[in-house]
């Protein structure tokens, strides 16, 4: 999963790429806050961002506060990181729109947990939008058979666009996943397939006299 870190300290910096790549994360590495809303504000940014509260330009805070100004970069999981531990430090954070917040020095292997938690909310986050998607998908096929559809009262076609008649099972085929296996009801065995047997059989007779 790709991850953007905004840090402005050089050893830091080095720190944290170095740890994120040995965690097997695609980095984009800016060091600065107007750097780091030039990448979340693409439409192919990273999902998940570790933003420095003090950075030169725009701060983490003034970042998040952009980043959740735009509908579109809701789903972005942000880890604040910041030497700033005051109980109304850690509230400012995260009424940012921080998702998370950690205190620097902090320890390796809580920065990598908190990072499988973003990333795993991020994942769910991507896997509800398709599910989604998929439903708006049929929810369109459906709607697509709620209208009036012309319909032969002969041979049961449908007319469909530009004046062209196909058969009623190509049709739903081609507007749904229904899917026809054929068969003859009761009725048609009385009323069509009956007759035409023993008209058959009266001409085979017939033909046997002769």
């Amino acid at each position: 999963m790709r991850v953007l870190l905004a840090e402005d300290d050089l050893v830091s910096r080095c720190m944290l790429e170095a740890a994120l790549r040995g965690w097997g994360y695609d980095v984009v590495v800016v060091e600065d806050g107007v750097a780091a809303w030039e990448v979340l504000r693409q439409g192919d940014a990273p999902r998940l961002a570790l933003l420095d509260w003090m950075m030169p330009g725009l701060t983490g805070v003034e970042v998040c506060n952009r980043l959740r100004e735009q509908p579109e970069s809701q789903s972005t999981y942000v880890l604040l990181l910041t030497s700033r531990d005051a109980p109304e430090d850690v509230v400012a954070g995260l009424e940012s729109g921080a998702s998370d917040y950690l205190v620097k020095p902090f320890n390796r292997l809580e920065l990598q947990a908190r990072l499988r938690i973003g990333r795993r909310i991020v994942e769910l986050q991507q896997s509800l939008a398709d599910r989604v998607r998929q439903l708006e998908q049929a929810l369109a096929q459906v709607r697509v058979l709620q209208g009036l559809l012309p319909i032969c009262c002969y041979c049961k076609k449908i007319r469909h666009d530009g004046d062209y008649w196909q058969q009623v099972e190509q049709y739903l085929a081609e507007h749904s996943s229904v899917r026809f296996s054929h068969g003859i009801c009761p009725d048609c065995v009385r009323d069509v397939v009956g007759p035409q047997l023993k008209a058959l059989e009266l001409r085979r007779q017939g033909g046997s006299k002769s």
